[in-house]
């Protein structure tokens, strides 16, 4: 392989993918919680095992929810039903949810707290990133994996392949030259499904109807492997056959491991958890600089203090890929966009029950169901340039 050469690989899940399932449950109450009450306070937390279902966390809120009905319909909903381990009618489902602690609930309610202003619902660091990569400016490997996965539900949803179950995953490895796609070197899909299927007919109608519709002709060739269900059987799977846990596919969610992350989780925050909004802003503020044609990739970082309204610090990286100093550009994001959590929840409109939808198959590069999730819009970047 030649010097400017390298391989880059992401993966997805579906959304029977057990921390997938617990991912979105956690954003369904999130979802009918601020849909009853825009003030909720939400941070819900789900483990799923075999027939079992555990939310917990703390949340302060006016609306009242059922719990357990709630996640027994998002469960049915992926699709577990009828089915042997996990099933949305019949598994267990235990709460531990609590009251918002006080000394956090001051540092981001209004007049309370150190400071006057909402604050910060905790420290930490947040990226957004964007590239030409793509049209919805990602990178290429994280978009296709997402797409298949995508895909392998559709056709289970529709009846079009009748043995699928909702647990799927998949991977893509791309080979890049001089820092553009060029070839795709592996494409590693692994689905559940029905006891009777055989990996030859799995086979065949993956490669027919799942990669051949989303992937590339033009980066596909005779040399690229082709991985699926490569332990040769995959029928036990879901929360049946792997514990979820909220929270564990912070790479998945977002760029595949090709930008960077600050590790905090998204699903089940409301939007005063800046780990969510201000990733979500960071992601608006990358691609707007993108689409304005000022750096052909683009990171955002932001970094909070809990309870503090301003950010401590503001960082754009454009990896030599834009005409002027990337520090300008910082410059430029800071007094063209207020950078306060409450002003994000404003400018992105947030405080909406928009969220579950992005629990499964990515949270950015993606268009919500009736339009683009706000985050995704480039109305900013007229001003940017």
């Amino acid at each position: 392989m030649a010097s400017d050469e390298f391989i880059f690989t992401s993966e997805s899940v579906s959304e029977g993918h057990p921390d997938k399932v617990s991912d979105q449950i956690s954003d369904a109450v999130v979802d009918a919680h601020i849909g009853g009450d825009p003030a909720s306070r939400v941070a819900c937390e789900t483990l799923t095992a075999t027939n079992l279902v555990v939310l917990a966390g703390e949340i302060t809120s006016a609306e009242q929810v059922d719990y357990e009905q709630l996640a027994r319909r998002v469960i049915r909903e992926i699709g577990y039903v009828g089915t042997d381990g996990f099933d949305a009618d019949t598994c267990e489902i235990m709460t531990r949810l609590v009251a918002q602690s006080p000394d956090i609930s001051q540092g981001v309610t209004t007049g309370q707290g150190l400071h006057e202003e909402q604050g910060a619902g905790d420290q930490g660091l947040m990226f957004g990133y964007a590239c030409d990569q793509t049209p919805e400016l990602m990178p290429l490997p994280i978009s296709l994996s997402q797409r298949l996965v995508a895909k392998l539900a559709e056709l289970r949803k529709q009846g079009t392949i009748s043995y699928l179950k909702p647990d799927s995953k998949s991977q893509v490895s791309i080979r890049y030259r001089e820092g553009k796609p060029d070839k795709i070197t592996a494409v590693v899909i692994s689905t559940q499904h029905d006891d009777a299927a055989t990996l030859e007919q799995i086979t065949s109608d993956v490669r027919e109807q799942v990669i051949t519709p989303i992937v590339p002709a033009e980066l596909l060739d005779e040399d690229t492997v082709y991985h699926v269900n490569p332990t040769g059987r995959f029928v036990v799977g879901g929360p049946s056959g792997d514990c979820g846990l909220t929270g564990r596919k912070i790479i998945v969610d977002t760029y595949g491991g090709w930008g960077r992350h600050g590790g905090g989780a998204f699903s089940g925050k409301d939007p005063s958890k800046v780990d969510r909004s201000a990733a979500y802003m960071a992601r608006y503020l990358a691609k707007n600089i993108v689409h304005a044609g000022l750096a052909r990739q683009c990171e955002v970082q932001l970094a909070y203090a809990i309870g503090v309204a301003q950010p401590v610090s503001v960082h754009v990286n454009s990896f030599a890929t834009a005409a002027g100093a990337d520090s300008l550009l910082a410059q430029k994001i800071q007094e063209e966009v207020d950078l306060r959590p409450a002003s994000i929840i404003e400018c992105l409109d947030l405080k909406r029950p928009i969220f579950r939808p992005t629990a499964a198959y990515g949270h950015f590069g993606r268009k919500a169901e009736n339009g683009l999730f706000p985050w995704e819009k480039t109305d900013l970047a007229a001003r940017l340039g």
